[in-house]
């Protein structure tokens, strides 16, 4: 009679575990993980009879560091960023902005920018579309950072205020679409 309990608390946690894995849901415990810097796991649901379409929404885990480092798809192509609520602006390594084909003349750095490290010129561009995971933002105004400036390519608010919302808890931060 006593492993009766057991067994059942066993098979419910199993079939929360499990549902939770495929639908893609989070639940304290269940992961899924990539292979990048910090675990990025996609929640969405399926909407209900007669709503709209809930927007997506993507849970960012803190690294070592507690930095929210991401590869979000810039123009298609993968760039690794910092997620950064202090930064005006997507900022750009100047690296990341050649592989995106993005070669300012040294006439275009105007824009001055104070940052840790001192004032440094930028200059303003527009990206076509961020993705990140699910989430898909047009565009998005960013800056390119001379060589040596900044170490990685920053995800400011210039793609954060788009998004419906975003929150910071415990080591992980939520976005939503």
């Amino acid at each position: 009679m006593a492993q009766r309990p057991i067994v059942w608390a066993i098979g419910v946690a199993f079939a929360v575990g499990y549902a939770a894995m495929s639908s893609g849901t989070q639940i304290a415990g269940f992961f899924k993980a990539d292979d990048s810097a910090a675990a990025v796991m996609p929640a969405t649901r399926a909407p209900a009879a007669g709503r709209p379409a809930e927007r997506p929404t993507l849970t960012v885990s803190a690294d070592y560091l507690g930095h929210f480092v991401v590869h979000p798809q810039v123009d298609n192509y993968r760039v690794k960023m910092m997620v950064d609520t202090g930064a005006s602006l997507v900022a750009l390594t100047e690296e990341d902005a050649r592989a995106l084909g993005i070669r300012p003349s040294s006439s275009e750095y105007k824009m001055g920018l104070r940052t840790a490290n001192g004032v440094v010129r930028g200059a303003r561009v527009n990206l076509r579309e961020v993705k990140l995971g699910p989430i898909l933002v047009r565009n998005v105004e960013a800056v390119v950072l001379p060589a040596g400036a900044l170490s990685v390519s920053l995800l400011g608010t210039s793609f954060l205020s788009k998004l419906q919302g975003y929150e910071v808890q415990t080591g992980r931060m939520v976005l939503r679409g």
